[in-house]
């Protein structure tokens, strides 16, 4: 393919958003279930959350990406490379020092994932005109979000159902990093074939262009009301980062440690799936009222459904509701002209929870980055954006670091109650945040 030459966009964007949530999922979801199916402790589970910081400090290479090679190299490169982090945790899950082997290779994993983010993004820009930017921005979020189901749902349950079958759950990770190798193989090879070559991906590295730092974070820090948006977008996930890293451990513990005694399988449908569904479904939401009576008149209601309904797991780690019903899903495989069983038992109580909390949070979220896209004006927009989604990671980083210390501190109950007073904070700044303009 000739460099400058069109490529239909609906042949990569898909795949490249769909390749960009997989690794984030894993990374700070998918392991937490992991290692909590292995029997490690929730003060270690609490401390994987400084995963977060390669997100957190992504702005500071951000330009490095933009100097020393095009967008298109980084992106399959960094896939490339996922995939073999990947394979090394396959097989390296049966070894006595996985635990420490795990965590290295999730932390390379976190700069990758977070450098193809950064080229992922760029390519974008460069790759599409202002009109597709438009029309994509939808479908790119959609397919990093169906990323989530296959993460965070579909792998969690297979490493379940597979470690059942088996009777080891080592087998069944193990199966399911060599799958997300495999996925990450073809998907290098895909995009290494079908990417476009932009006229304007190209590195700006010259003797003479010294990137801006300085200037962007001037430019970023002297803005008005700087310290009540900074407050904001710290706090406002507070609440969200003390209760997500605990949410997975709390649904795997047994009834008598405080927790809802639910198997691996059950999260990757009841949290990974259902909860994933809900949690789109309230961005599309989200979206749509921003759009129809703008974002200084929905910010405060869409704050209160994302922390209110933390209230829910309160109610759950006190009543611990375990009534369940079976649902025969068997009828699927014949819309699709096969055969099969597909049952599943589930926690009315508990799914119907999981979902109203997940919907709740894509409808508080969805205002959240809208007003982080609002703040990032000027020349250097992009990378004021990118110095807020890294603060906004640090918000998440910090309680969840401690989550797991006040769990086993406190229990389910007390942490949960602690989560949802921590959403008070991050809505105090909302009284006071600048809108120049809707």
């Amino acid at each position: 393919m000739r460099k400058g030459e069109k490529r239909n966009p609906w042949s990569f964007i898909p795949t490249q958003y769909f390749a960009e949530g997989i690794p984030f999922v894993i990374v700070n979801q998918l392991s937490t279930a992991m290692y909590k199916s292995l029997a490690i402790s929730n003060i270690f589970i609490g401390f994987t959350s400084f995963l977060y910081l390669p997100w957190s400090l992504k702005l500071f290479w951000g330009p490095i990406v933009d100097t020393y090679a095009t967008k298109r190299k980084w992106t399959i490169y960094m896939q490339l490379l996922i995939a073999v982090c990947f394979l090394i945790i396959s097989f390296s899950i049966r070894m006595n020092s996985f635990l420490f082997v795990s965590l290295l290779v999730f932390t390379v994993i976190a700069f990758l994932s977070a450098t193809q983010d950064i080229a992922t993004d760029g390519f974008y820009l460069n790759a599409l005109d202002k009109k597709d930017q438009a029309f994509f921005t939808g479908i790119r979020s959609t397919f990093y979000r169906l990323a989530m189901i296959l993460a965070g749902g579909v792998l969690v349950k297979l490493a379940g159902d597979i470690g059942s079958r088996s009777g080891s759950i080592v087998n069944g990770w193990s199966i399911a990093f060599g799958i997300a190798a495999l996925l990450f193989f073809i998907l290098f090879i895909y995009h290494n074939i079908i990417l476009p070559y932009p006229v304007t991906d190209i590195a700006v590295k010259t003797k003479e262009k010294k990137i801006p730092y300085g200037l962007i974070f001037k430019d970023y820090f002297t803005q008005k009301k700087i310290g009540v948006i900074l407050a904001f977008i710290i706090l406002y996930r507070f609440g969200e980062g003390m209760l997500l890293k605990m949410a997975q451990p709390f649904l795997l513990d047994k009834k008598e440690a405080g927790g809802m005694g639910f198997t691996i399988s059950d999260i990757g449908i009841m949290y990974g799936t259902f909860g994933v569904v809900a949690l789109i479904i309230g961005g599309i939401i989200g979206g749509w009222l921003i759009k129809k009576y703008g974002l200084r008149k929905m910010i405060w209601i869409m704050a209160l459904s994302m922390n209110l309904p933390n209230l829910l797991f309160v109610y759950m780690s006190y009543a611990q509701p375990h009534s369940t019903w079976a649902l025969d899903l068997s009828f699927i495989y014949n819309i699709v002209g096969t055969s099969g069983s597909l049952k599943y038992i589930v926690n009315p109580l508990v799914q119907m929870c999981l979902i109203i909390e997940q919907f709740g949070y894509g409808i508080g979220f969805t205002s959240f980055m809208v007003y982080l896209l609002y703040i990032s004006k000027g020349e250097y927009k992009t990378s004021h954006y990118a110095i807020s989604t890294g603060l906004m990671a640090l918000g998440m980083m910090i309680p969840g670091f401690i989550s797991g210390i006040v769990q086993q501190s406190v229990g389910y109950f007390w942490l949960f109650s602690i989560a949802l007073l921590l959403g008070i904070p991050g809505m105090i700044p909302i009284f006071f945040l600048p809108f120049d303009t809707e």
